[in-house]
């Protein structure tokens, strides 16, 4: 036995013993599954199998490239370059260079991406003369990979009367013939797009024979990474190269699938027994990354689920801290905590900023995150998008906000003077630019007169430059008198950048949404918090010189110390001893979209899964009594995967009072008032009061049991009332540490004059400060 065997625990040589015949690894999280995977290339390839004999099949390029590089390092690099091993789209597009051209297509084809393939389909939709308000090019795009993800191919779709029916009923009854006109066009082209790697594969192996027999012979040994994401495309072509060896090894973890909004089926990995006979099935079930409360309290949610399979996650592991649950009033208090939060336990433990992660449902959680961890001045760096104030649409909203403060801003007015779509053309805006230069004068200032220089530019985009320059103008009168939301609001709805997105209706647009009311959000916190700051107005001014200073913060500076910022999809396969898993509300998570069914219920209670299992140390679940909804607090009911948790893991650090929280369902108005003098006083023979009535304890959800201690703040530090001297060290939420140099006013117009360590002095009203005394 090679020696590199003897590093296994007995579990996980099992699977890597085995050598022939179908196997199933269910590696629970935190099991070491990846070295199992590799270990056992390596050990095939040690008892003589050939390296070209063996594929791997994995979903990110990344898992490939450490497990070549594991198994490099075991039976040296020569041996494993041979290996077919990577992504499913990247193995298979090199299969379709070597024989694509038994359908027609050149070895050197083209792979378009999804910008390529969008762009290709709004170029049809304008020949067809469609409109393009029906016929949404990125909504059109989406089901054209659906089709071919589901193997729906041209033919199938114009023979099956269901789905031709049902996009006539969505009034795109063309829909058929743009997807012929789209597979023809790439076709013609030489290309294919990511979709067609797999379709085309499938059509491949099915339409000749000798080519499924050439590579069911050469890949004697298949393995695949993560088969619960597999979807019907890919379940498909590892069934056929498998068919004639059976040589087959999964692995994965059904607890952990939360791709079905790609395409991924989890029956795949359930129904595993059905498609092959004598499957050697092994668990692994040892967690070596987490703590013994996170594991034992991660099973209690998973087990929840019905449809899984059979599995006990287990570590050997110290017990761990439990579990910590808090609440904030709204989602900027949660940001605030959970960066106050960081901060403390990044002092007391020693402990750098990339050894935290906050994890949310939405990318549009992160703007109160981001503006929390920047006034502590907390390094992060978003995953899997950009910082929020980098986001397309953001920068849209600011560009027009930018321009009615300063309409000389002419990054602001190019980036906005046609977005929403308004008839003004590349063309117009290029002439625009010389004749500004020319004279001397803004983009702003030659639109104003237009009709003084002659620009060769027709009445009808003149009249629409004219209509633009009015729109700002009146949003420059408002800004006069209104506050930086108020204003903010407006101009969201009135340029129709809101309308724009509301139409999109794709996910990509949904996301754009919630995060231009994320902005909203922002805006109208700020400018609450404006209201201590004596002097300050809250207006537009204010909150764009906030921005602008806050986000310089943002550039990468090369460091690597960082907060993580990402959604729970994107955390999959990563671990970080601290973890804030944010949002933890009813509608959000489990997400609104998602509990229609008992399956999509179950694949939000596996993403929870996923979320909690990635912290090794501690992990800290947070949800808000009131969140801001298009600048409006909307209440909030805890997630339901809170009381699902058992409670001896849990420590909930913000008790609500009286251990029962009640939302009337009627207004209490309607009843009138009660005239206490009428009321009939009555007394107990024996003088005592009478017995106060208490609600059942075992009726009360787990969440809204009080405990006896109530939370205390972050730090040595007390709340500090009004009676505050020259020289008290105090501390505040957004502007942190600081000593007061003056007291001056009195009642509701007492005021303090702080000097804070970052250099900043402010003069705040007490009435409205949330001051903390330090010891």
């Amino acid at each position: 036995m090679s020696t590199f065997i003897d590093e296994l625990n007995d579990a996980q040589k099992a699977p890597v013993l085995h050598k022939d015949g179908p196997l199933m690894v269910i590696a629970g999280a935190g099991s070491g599954k990846t070295r199992v995977l590799t270990y056992r290339i390596a050990h095939l390839m040690a008892q003589g199998v050939d390296s070209f004999n063996i594929l791997a099949l994995t979903f990110t390029n990344k898992a490939a490239r450490e497990m070549k590089k594991r198994i490099a390092q075991i039976v040296g690099s020569s041996e494993a370059k041979n290996l077919w091993m990577g992504t499913f789209h990247s193995v298979f597009a090199k299969l379709l260079r070597f024989d694509g051209n038994k359908l027609g297509f050149p070895s050197n084809f083209t792979i378009y991406d999804t910008q390529d393939s969008q762009r290709l389909i709004a170029s049809i939709i304008k020949e067809m003369g469609l409109d393009k308000d029906v016929y949404k090019y990125k909504q059109v795009q989406n089901r054209i990979s659906s089709y071919k993800n589901s193997l729906i191919t041209v033919k199938a779709y114009l023979n099956n009367p269901e789905l031709v029916e049902a996009d006539a009923m969505a009034k795109r009854p063309r829909m058929g013939e743009i997807y012929q006109h789209y597979v023809d066009r790439c076709f013609k082209a030489g290309a294919m797009d990511f979709d067609d790697l797999l379709l085309r594969t499938n059509e491949l192996l099915n339409r000749f024979p000798e080519v499924l027999m050439k590579y069911q012979d050469r890949f004697r040994y298949i393995l695949v990474d993560e088969y619960q994401d597999t979807n019907h495309s890919q379940y498909l072509i590892v069934k056929a190269l498998a068919d004639r060896y059976h040589n087959i090894c999964v692995v994965g973890d059904d607890a952990q699938s939360i791709y079905s909004f790609r395409g991924a089926n989890i029956s795949n990995i359930l129904n595993f027994q059905r498609d092959y006979e004598n499957v050697g099935m092994y668990r692994l079930e040892q967690n070596y990354r987490s703590t013994k409360n996170i594991v034992n309290a991660a099973n209690s949610i998973i087990e929840k689920n019905k449809n899984q399979l059979e599995k006990v996650v287990w570590t050997a592991n110290d017990e761990g801290a439990m579990i910590k649950i808090h609440r904030s009033p709204t989602d900027a208090e949660e940001g605030r905590y959970v960066a106050g939060s960081i901060w403390e336990n990044r002092m007391q433990q020693q402990m750098s900023n990339g050894e935290f992660a906050v994890l949310y449902r939405t990318n549009s959680q992160s703007r109160s995150i981001e503006d929390a961890l920047r006034k502590r001045d907390i390094p992060y760096r978003i995953y899997g998008g950009l910082s929020f104030y980098q986001r397309k649409e953001i920068k849209d909203v600011l560009g027009y906000l930018r321009l009615v403060v300063n309409p000389k801003d002419e990054e602001a007015l190019k980036r906005v003077i046609n977005f929403p779509g308004r008839g003004i053309g590349q063309t117009t805006v290029d002439k625009l630019v010389v004749a500004a230069n020319h004279y001397g004068r803004s983009i702003f200032e030659v639109i104003e007169n237009l009709d003084k220089i002659d620009l060769r530019i027709n009445s009808g985009t003149k009249n629409k430059l004219k209509d633009f320059a009015t729109m700002i103008k009146s949003f420059q009168i408002m800004n006069e008198g209104a506050d930086a939301f108020t204003l903010s609001e407006h101009v969201a709805k009135k340029t129709g950048v809101l309308l724009e997105f509301k139409k999109d209706g794709t996910p990509e647009g949904i996301a754009r949404m919630e995060n231009i009311e994320e902005l909203l959000n922002g805006i109208k916190d700020f400018v609450e918090g404006q209201k201590e700051l004596d002097g300050a107005k809250g207006d537009l001014s204010e909150f764009l010189e906030d921005v602008a200073l806050a986000t310089d913060l943002d550039k990468d500076t090369g460091d690597d110390d960082r907060v993580a910022l990402m959604t729970i999809h994107l955390a999959k396969g990563l671990e970080f001893p601290y973890v804030y898993i944010v949002g933890m509300e009813e509608d959000l998570f489990p997400s609104a979209m998602s509990m229609s069914t008992r399956s999509e219920l179950e694949e939000e209670r596996r993403l929870f899964y996923v979320a909690l299992t990635r912290a090794e140390k501690q992990a800290y679940l947070t949800y808000t009594q009131n969140r801001y909804r298009w600048g409006k607090l909307i209440d909030a009911e805890p997630s339901r995967f809170l009381e699902e948790i058992d409670e001896q893991y849990v420590e909930n650090l913000t008790p609500l009072d009286g251990g029962y929280r009640y939302k009337p369902l009627i207004d209490s108005d309607i009843f009138g008032t009660v005239d206490k003098s009428k009321l009939r006083q009555t007394k107990p023979a024996n003088g005592t009061p009478p017995s106060v009535i208490k609600p059942n304890e075992n009726q009360l959800r787990k969440l809204r049991k009080l405990k006896p201690e109530l939370s205390k703040p972050i730090g040595n530090t007390q709340v500090a009332d009004t009676n505050l001297e020259v020289g008290t060290l105090v501390n505040h939420t957004r502007f942190g540490r600081g000593k007061i140099l003056k007291i001056e006013g009195v009642g509701n117009d007492k005021k303090a004059e702080i000097q804070f360590d970052k250099g900043d002095i402010k003069k705040l009203l007490l009435r409205f400060a949330k001051l903390e005394v330090l010891n």
